[in-house]
């Protein structure tokens, strides 16, 4: 990625996003929501993941050997993988907060039927929950910096540091399984996915601000071009948009 030279987006990189300050990108309500939510969605992923050789070890799942249960760890992000592809077609014909509350749904459901079954129904509706965690960074990125304009830099800052949700999330989980066992602990990463559903479902929505975001300091224009330069641009696009602030220009 340290290679490639991405073009230099002038509605976002301009001499007017220089002065944006971080303070004036976090006043956007879905910004912030969006940073929980990438924090609790890094948090449980990473904290599935973790625990799935200790999970399959229990007498009352499986009672693998953790040589062995390794072995299935690879089924869970592969899944994540395949999801991805199949996330980025669904995505060319339907909403992306629709897509994203389907996804957080289906994973909550899972994890939720994982506590409440043993034995290799367990084993299999755990695995499965990498496949609907494939879509929902990109998504719950995307939302969050919608319509920041020139505070979609500093904006993606923020999101960008919530992933250390992938290291608070895991010990908590770790704390809690240690009082309920590791079968139950995954009560914590259910209720993750549950605020996943909020988000998607309302607190990604928002109205889109027109004033100036300081006195110092206003929303850059959109070229006028044509009239498709003036539309909302489509998802593909703002996730393109999203990641390319994090590559050197």
């Amino acid at each position: 990625m340290g290679l490639i030279h991405l073009p230099v987006i002038s509605t976002v990189e301009d001499e007017q996003s220089k002065s944006a300050r971080l303070r004036d990108a976090l006043k956007y309500r879905h910004l912030r929501l969006a940073a929980l939510g990438i924090f609790l969605y890094v948090g449980a992923e990473v904290s599935i993941g973790s625990f799935l050789v200790n999970f399959f070890g229990e007498p009352d799942i499986t009672g693998l050997k953790a040589s062995v249960a390794a072995g299935f760890v690879s089924y869970y992000w592969g899944s994540a993988m395949v999801g991805r592809f199949i996330g980025s077609a669904l995505l060319q014909k339907l909403k992306p907060r629709d897509v994203l509350a389907v996804a957080a749904t289906c994973a909550a459901v899972l994890v939720i039927t994982t506590i409440l079954v043993s034995g290799r129904t367990a084993v299999f509706t755990i695995l499965a929950v990498g496949f609907f965690n494939s879509v929902m960074f990109p998504i719950i990125f995307t939302l969050g910096i919608e319509d920041l304009g020139i505070l979609t830099s500093r904006g993606s800052s923020v999101l960008v540091m919530a992933i250390v949700g992938g290291a608070a999330i895991p010990l908590a989980q770790g704390a809690l399984a240690d009082t309920i066992g590791i079968h139950h602990a995954f009560i914590l990463p259910a209720l993750c996915y549950l605020y996943i559903i909020y988000y998607a479902l309302k607190g990604s929505r928002h109205l889109i601000v027109h004033e100036p975001v300081s006195r110092d300091t206003a929303r850059a224009p959109l070229p006028a071009k044509s009239h498709q330069s003036r539309t909302r641009p489509c998802f593909d696009q703002r996730i393109a948009l999203a990641f390319s602030l994090l590559s050197p220009s």
